[in-house]
């Protein structure tokens, strides 16, 4: 069964290229056939699943070789299939919420003239995102990389005519290749240092290596996460990702790209193990991270950047456990699993609330929302209990875990977890009383009303799942994973601890906020003008792009006016220069094609009797 497993990834890759070759012929019917090829490799990962499950621990992880892709030197670079535990269990949450996804978005994208293409590029993104978590090398995994950032590429800016839409996907495009330097840089060393880029060759000779180059390799691996995954400093383009579609924002956000890094780095830990300082570096990156993101969600009126900045938050949390060390691998992924389906719930919901609201996406024009789309509020409603972690649903197992982790392995890091789950409950409160509750505040000519079955099927799914999957996870998935992360020495709990109990009182004061400020007062359908600085630097996205623009864009820039000015007038009037001094002596030497025979007799006479003298005084001499 296991050599199977490059089905999941074909099955999408040959749909998605079904779908981009076969034209208008396809319009009909094609979106469907792209739900079937995720449905299928949902099944065969289930599968996979299931008989993994009935393994011993130690026969758990599978490698299967597929074919040699080609050869430098010494070096060997095979393709090959890596499942284990930690590989499925992304296989289950890419395929199955971004089924869910799929079958959404044929509502949602229903009167778009271009909905086949849309379909394509969403099967294509999560063949390139299973090629990602399935590849048992390095170099395999890098080629799921690119292929993310691709497809990415492609979703952020498919409605192309909006000015800001082809600028957003330019953006996350170029950001995320800045990441890939050191995903380049990272894989080169490895090259260097063990001779191959596989998992298991990579992950025996860590322990091994000098401590220098796992830092260096180590945060070359970050610096890729921190492109992929919207971390500080590479977050910028996350926002701005909001201008696709809404169910791209939602596999971004939920199963697909963002979760990339996290699993990079869980799956690199023997390098980060081997080095002290990297692993502090991601520690410090997914803290300041996590306050960042809640930052720039209190300050947001558009209701899918306030999503967008939770995101951020969330990934942060959920770095901040891989750097921790093997206490927070299994947490990392746990939380990167319940996140998955709350996310994608409230992503689908906001969409949504958006099809309900002729496409607008500012709460200050939503209120009341509540009775006229009970299904898209309970199931955000479900969403919004998960991911503040509100017993016992699933974000209060998965993110309380964190918490109490960060406390246990650096107090500094804990106490801003802390602080965050806080602010994170006081913004996703704004977020659900200026859309659900209060007065309506609904533009001229909107008139709310409930998505279609379709849309409303997988919000209920999603719901569902973030009510019960922390449960059923807290407590199994620490041993489940311990064959890819390694043994894990923290203990679990079903009911609060001391920290846990402060979490919740913590989360409980921010609920109380959000509800003195937005649930028991009137909210302005304009945003009022501040001076407060904090509230103008969240509003501006903590000015990143002033700041990418003055130590990035800028010297850049300046480097490539002064190449294109050397280009221009050295180069160039070097090369003009030996073209019109070759076109002069051309002109002169033509004057000597007379077209005359006699002039050429008398040149060629002229030459014998030279040779001739050249000859007798070299005789003589």
């Amino acid at each position: 069964m296991f050599a199977n497993a490059w089905w999941m990834i074909a099955a999408p890759l040959l749909v998605a290229a079904i779908l981009l070759i076969g034209g208008r012929m396809l319009d009909a019917w094609g979106h469907y056939l792209a739900v079937a090829a995720i449905w299928f490799s949902f099944a065969v990962g289930a599968c996979l699943f299931a008989e993994m499950w009935g393994r011993p621990v130690t026969e758990r992880v599978v490698e299967s070789h597929l074919y040699d892709w080609f050869s430098v030197g010494a070096w060997s670079f095979p393709v090959g299939l890596l499942v284990d535990p930690l590989s499925i269990v992304f296989v289950l949450l890419i395929t199955g919420v971004g089924g869910l996804i799929h079958i959404y978005s044929i509502g949602y994208m229903a009167h778009d003239p271009r909905r086949r293409r849309f379909f394509a590029y969403l099967n294509l993104f999560v063949a390139a995102m299973l090629t990602l978590i399935l590849a048992d090398s390095y170099l395999i995994l890098f080629v799921g990389w690119e292929g993310v950032g691709l497809a990415s590429y492609l979703l952020i800016s498919f409605w192309q005519e909006r000015p800001s839409a082809a600028a957003a996907g330019v953006k996350a495009f170029v950001m995320n290749r800045i990441g890939d330097v050191g995903m380049v840089l990272a894989i080169s060393s490895m090259l260097a240092m063990f001779g191959s880029v596989r998992f298991v060759d990579v992950a025996a000779g860590a322990a091994a290596l000098e401590p220098m180059w796992a830092t260096l390799i180590g945060i070359f691996l970050l610096v890729g996460a921190c492109g992929k995954s919207a971390q500080v400093p590479l977050q910028a383009w996350l926002l701005d990702a909001m201008e696709g579609p809404t169910p791209v924002s939602a596999l971004i956000h939920a199963a697909t790209m963002v979760t990339a890094g996290v699993y990079l780095v869980v799956r690199s830990h023997a390098i980060f193990e081997a080095s002290p300082v990297a692993q502090m570096a991601v520690v410090i990156v997914g803290t300041v991270t996590l306050l960042f993101g809640a930052w720039i969600g209190c300050s947001k009126d558009d209701i899918k950047k306030v999503l967008a900045g939770s995101t951020m938050s969330q990934i942060g949390y959920m770095m901040l456990a891989a750097g921790i060390g093997p206490a927070g691998y299994a947490f990392a992924i746990f939380h990167l699993l319940t996140h998955g389906a709350f996310k994608a719930n409230m992503f689908l919901g906001a969409g949504s609330v958006m099809h309900g609201m002729n496409d607008d996406v500012n709460m200050r024009h939503y209120g009341a929302l509540r009775k006229a789309m009970p299904y898209t509020f309970y199931t955000f409603l479900m969403g919004y209990l998960a991911i503040i972690g509100i017993p016992p649903l699933a974000g209060y197992f998965s993110k309380d875990h964190i918490i109490e982790a960060a406390f246990h392995a650096n107090l500094i890091a804990g106490v801003c977890a802390l602080l965050g789950a806080g602010v994170t409950a006081f913004y996703m409160t704004r977020l659900m009383f200026m859309t659900f509750f209060g007065q309506e505040r609904w533009e001229p000519g909107v008139h709310p009303h409930e998505s279609p079955k379709v849309m409303t099927v997988p919000l209920i799914v999603l719901a569902l799942l973030s009510i019960i999957a922390g449960a059923v996870m807290n407590g199994w998935i620490q041993g489940w994973l311990e064959p890819a992360a390694g043994n894990h020495p923290h203990e679990v709990s079903w009911i609060p601890t001391p920290i846990g109990l402060l979490t919740i009182v913590v989360v409980l004061a921010g609920v109380a906020l959000g509800w003195a400020l937005f649930g028991r007062r009137s909210v302005p359908t304009t945003a009022p003008a501040s001076s407060n600085p904090i509230t103008i630097t969240g509003r501006n996205d903590l000015f990143a792009d002033a700041i990418n623009d003055i130590f990035v864009v800028q010297p850049t820039g300046a480097v490539a006016r002064g190449v294109a000015t050397f280009d221009h007038n050295g180069l160039d009037k070097a090369v003009d220069s030996s073209a019109y001094a070759f076109g002069g002596l051309s002109t002169q030497v033509r004057k000597l094609q007379t077209g005359f025979a006699r002039t050429y007799a008398l040149t060629m006479v002229a030459g014998v009797v030279l040779v001739g003298v050249v000859l007798i005084l070299t005789h003589l001499a």
